[in-house]
């Protein structure tokens, strides 16, 4: 197999065209996402059998002929635990991907739990021990060891060599059109767009505050993202998630008086003060019939616990039936999700395409059954 640095433009397209006729493609990133809120893409890499490939995107400005490969619908993309690589396809190239499929995301149709590490896969499939102390390493520096660049390749190397063996195993075991279906659902999520005006339900203990106090919430976590994305830092690092929610439960009206309210830190009110003082003058402008509804807690709702108990030794049955394990089924999140949207808790029966359980492949296998079941008040036939 022929093994390429590509560190230059020419270089790339050469690549790219090679592997354009390609039928699969193993494909990994290395990013940095330390104090920023985007992925800071330090390598990609690439390997169809005969080429592996590591991409330099430091020394390379367009990587449009890679973006193309991943558009491709006549190759097969296969990458591990992807969720944080098309994060950086979304932010470093616009790209989404199609006729993506996840290997974890297959090992969990085999039995192998939600979120099987590459190495464990690796290990399980070629009984090879994979050295991982380059994991954390700073992929953006220049010049990369060998070490590191030994590292990268064994990502889509063994990846590259896995995924026939890994592919028969799903085949056989009848659940490839799920996994295929739910590598999908894992990119629609990634690359639908972000609420803005839904980003207090995310700030914790929001549940707490009055549909005047989650409006102003409602406007200081709508204008802390935006203020996150122009300067590419974490949330965080705008204001922490307990000077938002305090903020907006006391309102303040200078920043004195914003300093003293118990949990506000010090440091956001330095250099974010002025500028939350300004968000509550606009949040002041609201009418009232327009506040957001109060949030409702869904372990506060009558027989919760109880409930949650039913639908998930159902779910157990159901896992069971079809040789799944509960948590690829039906995790806590998902049953959540379900009992949210059954009992009309805070607009979440606005958004049945928003509850996994009755879409995609879960829809025929548990979520139909799952209806059924709560409707007849979660008793059982």
């Amino acid at each position: 197999m022929q093994r390429h640095y590509i560190q230059d433009q020419q270089s790339l397209t050469e690549l790219c065209h090679s592997l354009a006729s390609s039928p699969i493609l193993a494909i990994d990133t290395e990013f940095v996402r330390t104090r920023t809120l985007y992925p800071r893409l330090g390598l990609l890499q690439v390997c169809d059998g005969e080429h592996l490939a590591l991409i330099d995107p430091i020394t390379i400005d367009d990587l449009s002929p890679f973006w193309q490969l991943l558009t491709d619908p006549n190759i097969v993309k296969v990458l591990h635990a992807c969720s944080e690589d098309l994060e950086v396809f979304l932010s470093a190239g616009n790209c989404r991907p199609v006729n993506l499929i996840d290997s974890q995301i297959m090992m969990t149709f085999l039995g192998h739990g939600l979120s099987l590490g590459y190495a464990a896969m690796v290990k399980h499939y070629l009984d090879i021990e994979l050295d991982k102390s380059e994991s954390r390493t700073d992929w953006t520096k220049r010049p990369l060891s060998d070490k590191q660049l030994t590292y990268a390749e064994a990502d889509v190397d063994y990846l590259f060599q896995i995924y026939p063996k890994l592919l028969a195993d799903v085949e056989a075991s009848g659940w490839l059109d799920a996994c295929e279906q739910e590598s999908a659902l894992m990119i629609d999520k990634k690359f639908s767009p972000i609420d803005e005006d839904n980003l207090y339900r995310n700030v914790k203990l929001a549940w707490k505050l009055t549909p005047k106090q989650l409006n102003n919430l409602k406007f200081l976590a709508r204008w802390r993202y935006q203020k996150a994305q122009i300067k590419d830092q974490p949330l965080s690092f705008i204001a922490k998630d307990h000077t938002l929610l305090a903020v907006a439960q006391r309102a303040p009206k200078s920043t004195a008086a914003m300093a003293a309210i118990e949990g506000v830190e010090r440091l956001d009110v330095r250099y974010q003060g002025k500028a939350m003082l300004a968000i509550l003058k606009q949040a002041a402008q609201v009418e009232e019939q327009d506040y957001p509804e109060k949030l409702r807690r869904l372990d506060e709702y009558p027989g919760y616990k109880q409930t949650f108990k039913k639908v998930k030794h159902f779910v157990a049955d159901v896992a069971a039936e079809n040789q799944l394990s509960v948590e690829s089924l039906a995790s806590k999140k998902q049953i959540n999700q379900f009992l949210s949207y059954f009992f009309k808790l805070n607009g979440a029966q606005n958004n049945p395409q928003e509850v996994e359980v009755i879409q995609s492949w879960r829809k025929s296998v548990l979520g139909d059954k799952l209806l059924s079941f709560a409707s007849r008040g979660f008793r059982a036939p």
